[in-house]
């Protein structure tokens, strides 16, 4: 089933543009590498294999940095507009006149740690507040590297999803702007323009391949990234789309629940995930209403299979680069390593000799 022409023109090329011009007016902005494990593919038995590694992403760390942080920017820009009564670009984020606007405005989220570091950074570059809520399982570190971009971050107790219960209600007695990455119903355009940061990322790693892969493999914690890149595939693929496999923790597959459903559902916590960048227990309903029309398959691994994928990145090998990644980072390798173990799943996936 297509997606609707909002979804296609905010996910596709003519959506990346705009994060294009926006991403223009930061001077630390570039693309990240795009490695090939040809010796990981040899063995695999795959044609070939790569890995986009986005630590290298606007020093932030993570592919978030593309979401976050570029909503916040769009949406100052467009309060100055309203303000000033004329269109801004986005290098106008730097002029007196649209950082006094900036300075009347908070920003405020829910994280695991990287989505929030993002929106603090964008909040920072602006020139408005942020203020982060963090479940009790995010470490000190997550919250000292949210706090040096000058951001207030309040704890809360219970999991990611009880965050964003706490977010949502300061920012709606506040009357700060929520920058969430989940939706919800009546808040999906934030959200969205998260999503459209993330497409950045796909686009530079298909600019730079050769031939367009036959498979994708794209972790997921409520669906807003892997919903972004399979939205972008779509529209830019006229034939031969590459399968799309979503891949979660076994401890927190909220996605492939809500796809099983129908719908996005809450599915109950058992016990944390060394996922922990993924660890959300319900899908976001912009995100798995992309899915649900896109992805091909659906995966949920154990954390034995993250951490090998890990340290298969780290000591990769010889001849192949290293990556260091976490186990979240890892968890689309982990996908494919699971599914190449087993012969029932490669063979439904259509993963051969000739996958890419």
């Amino acid at each position: 089933m297509p997606l609707s022409p909002i979804l296609s023109s905010t996910l596709g090329r003519a959506g990346r543009n705009v994060v294009g011009s926006y991403l223009r007016a930061c001077p630390a902005h570039k693309p990240t590498p795009l490695f090939a494990l040809r010796g990981l593919a040899r063995s695999l038995g795959v044609l070939s294999l790569h890995v986009k590694d986005e630590s290298y992403r606007l020093g932030l760390g993570s592919f978030k940095a593309l979401g976050g942080a570029y909503a916040v920017v769009r949406l100052v820009i467009e309060e100055a507009e309203r303000r000033l009564g004329r269109p801004l670009s986005a290098a106008e984020i730097l002029r007196d006149e649209v950082r006094m606007i900036a300075q009347t405005m908070t920003m405020g989220c829910a994280t695991d740690g990287d989505h929030g570091r993002s929106v603090a950074a964008g909040a920072r570059l602006a020139g408005c507040a942020a203020v982060i809520f963090v479940h009790e399982g995010v470490s000190d570190d997550r919250v000292a590297a949210i706090c040096c971009h000058g951001a207030r971050v309040e704890r809360v107790s219970g999991s990611y999803d009880d965050a964003i219960a706490a977010a949502a209600e300061a920012c709606a007695r506040n009357g700060w702007t929520i920058v969430s990455d989940t939706s919800w119903k009546g808040g999906e355009r934030i959200p969205l323009l998260v999503m459209q940061g993330y497409t950045v990322a796909i686009s530079e790693a298909l600019d730079t391949l050769e031939r367009w892969p036959t498979h994708i493999f794209l972790q997921a914690g409520v669906g807003g990234f892997a919903a972004a890149v399979a939205a972008y595939v779509a529209d830019q693929a006229s034939f031969n789309r590459p399968h799309i496999i979503v891949v979660e923790p076994e401890l927190a597959a909220c996605v492939m629940a809500g796809a099983k459903s129908g719908a996005p559902v809450r599915i109950c916590r058992e016990k944390p995930t060394v996922m922990s960048m993924l660890e959300c227990y319900e899908a976001s309903p912009i995100a798995l209403h992309v899915l649900q029309r896109l992805a091909d398959a659906f995966l949920a691994i154990g954390d034995e299979m993250a951490v090998g994928a890990m340290y298969m990145l780290a000591h990769p090998i010889p001849g192949d680069p290293a990556v260091v990644a976490g186990e979240s980072g890892g968890a689309g390798l982990a996908g494919l390593l699971a599914a190449m173990e087993d012969p029932a799943v490669r063979g439904r996936l259509a993963l051969d000799d000739r996958s890419r």
